[in-house]
C-alpha cells in the first residue's frame, strides 16, 4: 500500500491509532464548547519570536499576542492598527506618529512610544524594509508617552507600508523591556498588546499552544480585513493542536475533535468534502511558491554555474504533483520570482527556468568544476510541502551527478539551522526547502526571499548587486511604466544569478467544521471575527 492509499484509508475509516496510535481527548460541551476554538495549525510552534525568525506559524501566532502599528489589507493597503494618526513634513523626511489612547500590554502596563520606538529598532535590524530605513535615517526617538518621531536623510515613500505589511517579520510593537533583546537572540517573555494572551505554562511545543482571551484589548471600530480593522475575538480560548501526521488531523476534524485544519492534504480533501459536517476551501487565492532555497556562502551553491545547474534540471512540475496531487488546478508552472496573475508578474529573463534539461546540468556542473561536495539537504518532515519536496530534490541532485546528504528532520529544527552560517559539514547546511505566500511575492517591498544583499539578505545570503539596483529602482519608480520596467530587469538578474529556485506556484486548501462561522481566505489565518455555534 502506497503513502497516498494509506492517508486516504486512515482518514476515511476515522483510524486515529492507524495513524499514529494517538488518543484524542473529547471536546467540552456546551457553552464552554463555543468559546473554544481547537485550531490545527501548519506547522509545530517550536519557537516563538516573530522578530528573530520568519517562520509563518511563529508570524501567525504572533498576530493572536502582538498588535502591529499598521495593518495591510486585502488591497495591500495599510491602514491605522495601533496608530491614532501620522504626519509627514512636506520634504518627506520626518514622520511624526502618535499611538491610540488607552492601550495595554497583557500585564497591564500601558503602551508608550518608548515601546514602539525599542521594537522598531529590534525590527529594523533584521527586516529588509526597516533595514532600508535605517541606512537614511537620522533618529527615531520618543516625543511623549504617545508620539515618536523618525527622521529620514530622504524620504521614504513605502513607510507605511513597511510598517503594516504581513510578511515576516512584522512590527510586533512589545514591552521596552523585551525589545531590548538583541535581534539575533531569541526572547524569552511572551507579552504583547493584541487580542489574546499566551499561556506559556501550557505550552508543548509539539503537542499544543494556547491562547487567553486579553479583556483589555480595545478592537479599532472598523470591519475587519485582514490585518486592518477590528480584531474582535469571540473565544475565550483557542487552543492550537499540533498534527503533522495528516491523516490523524483529517479523523480528528470529521470527529468533531478540532474545529478548524490550517492545510489539509490534497490528497484527503475528497473525503473531507464527503462529509456533510465539514467545509472546505481554497485557504488564500493568492497561493504559494514553492522554493529550493540554496547556501550561497559555502561549497557547492557558492558557484554560480552549480546553482544554474540545479534551475536548469528543476522540473516545477514533479515539485507541484508531488504537493497536490492530481489536481491540475491547484498549481501552474512559473519562470518567475513573482506571483503568478498579479499586476506586475513578469517572466523577463525566465529561460532557463522552463529547460528541465539533465543534460545541460550536467554540462554545467562539469564547467563548474564540481568536486563531489556533499550537498546538505535540510528537510522538514513535519511538513507536508517540504517534505514532499525534499523527496524530489534527492532524486533530482542525484540525477544530475551530485551527492546526497539527506537530514530528514521537524520544521522547527530547520528554522534554527538554517540561520546558522557554519560550513556544511560543520553544522550548517547547502539548501532547504520552503515556501512563499502569493501575497508576500507580488512586488519586491515585502519580499524577503528575493532580495540579494549578502549578510543582510534571507537565509542563504545572495549577494547579487544587479537584483538589489532593480529592487531599489522598483523603489523610485514614479509610474506604473517604471515599476514594470524594473520588475522585468529584476526577475531576469534573479534567474541568471539563481537568488533560489522556485518550485512552481500552488493553491492550497484549508478545512473547518460547518458549526464554525466567519473563516475567511487570505495568507493566514484570520482568527478574529470567527464563531462557533
Amino acid at each position: 500500500m502506497d503513502r497516498r492509499t494509506f492517508l486516504k484509508t486512515a482518514a476515511g475509516t476515522g483510524a486515529l491509532a492507524a495513524a499514529g496510535g494517538l488518543a484524542m481527548p473529547a471536546l467540552a460541551q456546551g457553552a464552554a464548547a463555543s468559546k473554544t476554538l481547537r485550531f490545527v495549525p501548519q506547522a509545530n510552534l517550536a519557537n516563538f519570536d516573530p522578530i528573530w525568525g520568519t517562520q509563518y506559524v511563529v508570524r501567525n501566532a504572533a498576530l493572536l499576542v502582538w498588535d502591529t502599528l499598521y495593518g495591510i489589507d486585502s488591497k495591500f493597503e495599510p491602514k491605522r492598527q495601533m496608530v491614532e494618526s501620522e504626519t509627514v513634513s512636506a520634504d518627506g523626511l520626518t514622520w511624526t506618529f502618535k499611538l491610540r489612547e488607552g492601550l495595554k500590554f497583557h500585564d497591564g502596563a500601558p503602551v508608550t512610544s518608548k515601546d514602539v520606538v525599542q521594537s522598531l529598532i529590534r525590527w529594523s535590524a533584521r527586516d529588509p524594509m526597516g533595514l532600508m530605513i535605517r541606512a537614511i535615517q537620522n533618529e527615531l526617538v520618543p516625543v511623549d508617552d504617545l508620539t515618536w518621531k523618525w527622521s529620514l536623510k530622504q524620504p521614504y515613500p513605502k513607510m507605511l507600508l513597511a510598517l503594516g505589511k504581513n510578511n515576516s517579520p512584522c512590527t510586533f510593537i512589545m514591552p521596552e523591556r523585551i525589545a531590548k533583546t538583541d535581534p539575533f537572540t531569541q526572547i524569552t517573555e511572551y507579552i504583547g498588546s493584541g487580542p489574546m494572551k499566551f499561556v506559556r505554562n501550557e505550552w508543548v511545543p509539539g503537542a499544543k499552544a494556547v491562547f487567553e482571551k486579553f479583556a483589555d484589548y480595545k478592537p479599532r471600530s472598523e470591519k475587519p480585513d485582514w490585518l486592518s480593522g477590528g480584531k474582535v475575538m469571540n473565544f475565550d480560548r483557542i487552543e492550537w493542536v499540533i498534527m503533522p501526521d495528516p491523516a490523524t488531523a483529517a479523523a480528528a476534524l470529521q470527529n468533531g475533535e478540532v474545529d478548524w485544519w490550517e492545510t489539509p492534504l490534497a490528497d484527503l480533501v475528497p473525503i473531507l468534502k464527503r462529509n456533510a459536517n465539514i467545509n472546505v476551501d481554497i485557504g488564500d487565492p493568492l497561493g504559494n511558491i514553492g522554493a529550493f532555497r540554496m547556501n550561497h556562502l559555502h561549497p557547492p551553491f557558492n558557484n554560480v554555474k552549480v546553482r544554474q545547474a540545479v534551475m536548469t534540471a528543476l522540473n516545477q512540475e514533479d515539485y507541484m504533483r508531488s504537493i497536490v496531487g492530481d489536481d491540475d488546478k491547484l498549481w501552474k508552472p512559473m519562470a518567475s520570482f513573482f506571483t503568478p496573475g498579479t499586476p506586475l508578474y513578469t517572466e523577463e529573463g525566465g529561460e532557463m527556468m522552463k529547460k528541465k534539461s539533465v543534460a545541460e546540468a550536467k554540462k554545467l556542473l562539469a564547467e563548474a568544476g564540481y568536486k563531489d561536495e556533499p550537498v546538505i539537504c535540510v528537510v522538514a518532515q513535519d511538513m507536508t510541502a517540504t517534505k514532499a519536496m525534499g523527496d524530489v530534490t534527492a532524486e533530482l541532485l542525484k540525477s544530475i551527478g551530485m551527492k546526497v546528504d539527506f537530514v530528514a528532520t521537524d520544521w522547527g529544527t530547520v528554522g534554527a539551522r538554517r540561520a546558522q552560517k557554519t560550513a556544511p559539514g560543520q553544522g550548517g547546511w547547502s539548501m532547504f526547502h520552503t515556501w512563499h505566500a502569493g501575497a508576500d511575492c507580488v512586488n519586491p517591498a515585502s519580499y524577503t526571499a528575493v532580495r540579494a544583499n549578502g549578510d543582510k539578505a534571507w537565509f542563504g545570503w545572495p549577494d547579487v548587486p544587479a537584483v538589489e539596483t532593480e529592487v531599489t529602482n522598483w523603489f523610485n519608480a514614479k509610474d506604473m511604466a517604471e515599476e514594470k520596467a524594473a520588475m522585468g530587469r529584476l526577475n531576469k538578474a534573479a534567474v541568471e544569478n539563481v537568488v533560489y529556485c522556485p518550485t512552481g506556484f500552488y493553491l492550497g486548501y484549508q478545512a473547518w467544521r460547518k458549526n464554525v462561522s466567519g473563516v475567511t481566505s487570505g495568507p493566514f489565518p484570520v482568527l478574529w471575527g470567527v464563531t462557533k455555534a
